[in-house]
């Protein structure tokens, strides 16, 4: 099957999301160089809403926009953060993964305009994030610490930064590299320190089934570890059925010699619980390690604690 002469790529109109599209724009030229590229950018309601995201729905409001324009043909590839899609449901109908890209750092990193590290920062300091993730590990390791809440682009929440909205800022690291901006970090923090969102720095593409000339197309640009650990950990998220105020965190690993495990943990809103689980696949297959682990924190009492929390 030839390949197409164009593909159209949708995405979050940001300037880390079009970063990511580049990225993507540039890897398949090195793949099709015969393959013309043009990107399609669409605002999302998440991206328009700077308020509590559950009221929009979670996490799906920075991906229905983006799926809208790829079923309704006005675009045949989407880029997205797998952290940004939902887990807890399945992809929309009619539309696949065609490819996992190689995986960016996974790790938080902290800005403090003063150049002090998390465990030198006084009691009281204003930490700039509206994640439940960071605000119970936070919660759990730094009490004296304040979050307050900021959303926005990475941007963005530097200038509320700068304009005195907070004393320091929770980023992802992936998304600084994305936008060259790594020259603000002031710490970049273990996954022990902080343990990263469910599909921490792995890019998506997404086509629509029917559409297999893009999907070959594209499928060149997967990475087979990428592709494993996202299994796993979207598998652990869906068996968990974590909301969008579930403060949920984990990370699944290939090891050199191919072993993939799976770290997750599961935490109140105040810090004050904290479930752990840490699985080694052995002959499982990545999806069903991510069952396992699930299980396995459902056993603690992740249910019952996912449920308690208002959403």
């Amino acid at each position: 099957m030839s390949a197409p002469e164009l593909i159209r790529i949708v995405s979050r109109s940001s300037p880390m999301a079009l970063a990511q599209v580049e990225r993507v724009r540039t890897e398949l030229a090195a793949l099709h160089p015969g393959i013309r590229t043009e990107v399609v950018p669409v605002t999302t309601s998440g991206d328009r809403w700077m308020g509590d995201l559950a009221k929009l729905g979670g996490k799906g409001a920075f991906t229905k926009e983006v799926d809208a324009a790829l079923l309704a043909g006005e675009a045949d590839l989407a880029v997205h953060c797998v952290k940004d899609v939902p887990a807890d449901r399945p992809l929309p109908a009619g539309t696949t993964f065609a490819a996992f890209l190689k995986r960016d750092d996974i790790r938080d990193a902290l800005i403090h305009p003063g150049g002090l590290t998390l465990d030198e920062l006084p009691a009281g300091t204003r930490i700039g994030t509206s994640s439940v993730r960071r605000i119970a590990q936070l919660a759990a390791s730094h009490p004296e610490l304040e979050c307050v809440p900021m959303r926005g682009n990475a941007g963005r929440r530097m200038e509320k930064l700068a304009a005195g909205d907070a004393d320091a800022l929770l980023l992802a690291v992936s998304g600084l590299e994305r936008i060259d901006r790594m020259d603000v970090v002031t710490e970049v923090l273990s996954v022990e320190t902080m343990c990263p969102p469910i599909g921490a720095g792995i890019l998506a593409l997404q086509c629509r089934e029917d559409d297999t000339r893009t999907i070959d197309a594209v499928s060149g640009l997967g990475d087979p570890e990428a592709w494993r650990e996202a299994t796993a950990e979207r598998m652990f998220l869906h068996v968990l059925q974590g909301h969008c105020n579930s403060p949920i965190a984990g990370y699944a690993r290939c090891e050199r010699g191919g072993e993939l495990s799976l770290r997750a943990r599961v935490f109140t809103p105040d810090g004050k619980t904290v479930l752990n689980a840490h699985e080694w696949a052995g002959p499982l297959d990545p999806a069903t390690l991510g069952t396992s682990v699930a299980v396995t924190l459902l056993r603690q009492g992740a249910r019952e604690l996912i449920d308690s929390i208002a959403h």
